[in-house]
């Protein structure tokens, strides 16, 4: 009797071991699993968090109109047997030092030989060299004077820019590959394309089978490029206009049919030139059209007030999370070519930095000047 009781007692002691090996095995085994499962759903926290969120991108651009280099400005830069134009800009310098891409229109080609001035241009190589070493990256190649010399003048001037790295440039080539390319670039993670056409070429006109050597445009290529460029995925679409009549303030019925019908390509920026005046600065529907930012520096025979006073224009182009392109900090202010009665000591100002001294009531005609900028057109 004794032994079968005691044979129970151990056999009780048993089941409570296993049952308590059990519940300590289960309790093991499932704070294990929970361990892991927290690890691992905190290391997919961390991935997703690593994961960067699509977010608005922006890069800036900063605008300055037409290099239009008569005789009187570079034989002015022209010291001790070389060309140096640097002094004509050091006041101009510190507005573009913010900005991730500088923009200007190489208005006089550069050809390469004997400089030359007006009807038929020819700008020194020094020119373009210091306004690159200024930051300028962004230089519309295409208007009326591009075929001023000649094939040979062109050829010469994309084998100039060709060399200088960093510098994007359009409107001009030297092959149809090369013309319908259609590059698109990068700036802080933005993908951009920059166009440039130009509406006359002075009555001159490319060899058959080369009007390559300049863009002229018509809808139906200015359709062809937009689309290309959309295809390889542009962002944002610059097209740098050579358009309107010259030595007015309004923009004429051209200018706006253009622009309505490049804002209905999908164009987000109009840079406009050839006026050799500021025109204003309006919306076709979301398209930004600068309609003309005037002369950067300029040596026309007959200076008028309006000739020598251009357009700075610097501004955000953001990106938003929907892909929609929008303009911030809009920053527009005018600049006034300087040089003395006997046409010399060219230099160019911001409006911010005249005296009386240099442009006499400076500051009425600032506030005139700026109103042209909001007119209705």
């Amino acid at each position: 009797m004794k032994k079968r009781k005691l044979r129970k007692k151990r056999i009780f002691i048993t089941v409570l071991f296993l049952l308590g090996l059990g519940i300590l095995c289960f309790s093991f085994f499932h704070n294990t699993f929970s361990f892991r499962a927290k690890v691992e759903e905190y290391a997919n926290n961390e991935e997703e968090e690593l994961v960067p969120t699509q977010k608005e991108k922006r890069m800036s651009l900063a605008m300055v109109g037409d290099a239009l280099i008569h005789e009187v400005v570079y034989r002015d830069a022209y010291q001790n047997g070389k060309y140096d134009f640097t002094n004509m800009f050091t006041e101009i310098k510190p507005l573009l030092t913010s900005y991730d891409l500088k923009y200007y229109n190489q208005e006089t080609i550069i050809g390469g030989g004997t400089p030359s001035t007006y009807p038929r241009f020819n700008t020194p190589e020094a020119f373009a060299n210091n306004l690159t070493t200024m930051g300028f990256n962004v230089v519309s190649l295409a208007n009326n004077h591009t075929l001023d010399k000649g094939e040979s003048g062109i050829l010469h001037s994309v084998s100039y820019w060709k060399k200088k790295e960093g510098v994007v440039t359009a409107g001009s080539y030297s092959s149809w590959e090369d013309r319908n390319s259609a590059p698109i670039y990068s700036k802080n993670g933005i993908s951009y394309a920059f166009l440039s056409y130009t509406v006359a070429t002075n009555g001159l006109k490319a060899p058959s089978g080369k009007e390559y050597l300049v863009n002229v445009y018509s809808k139906e290529q200015a359709k062809k490029d937009v689309e290309a460029v959309k295809k390889k995925g542009a962002e944002v679409i610059m097209v740098a206009m050579h358009w309107g009549d010259e030595y007015t303030h309004t923009p004429n019925a051209k200018q706006k049919e253009i622009a309505s019908y490049l804002s209905s390509l999908g164009v987000n920026l109009i840079i406009g030139a050839h006026p050799h005046v500021i025109q204003p600065i309006s919306y076709v529907g979301d398209t930004l059209v600068i309609y003309s930012l005037g002369n950067f520096i300029s040596g026309h025979e007959v200076p008028t007030l309006d000739k020598t006073i251009g357009l700075f224009v610097g501004l955000d182009i953001v990106v938003g999370e929907d892909g929609k392109v929008r303009f911030e900090n809009i920053d527009k202010q005018l600049l006034y070519t300087y040089c003395t009665s006997s046409r010399k000591n060219f230099k160019v100002y911001p409006f911010s930095k005249l005296t009386d001294k240099i442009l006499k009531n400076y500051e009425s005609i600032e506030k005139d000047y700026l109103k042209i900028l909001d007119k209705k057109v």
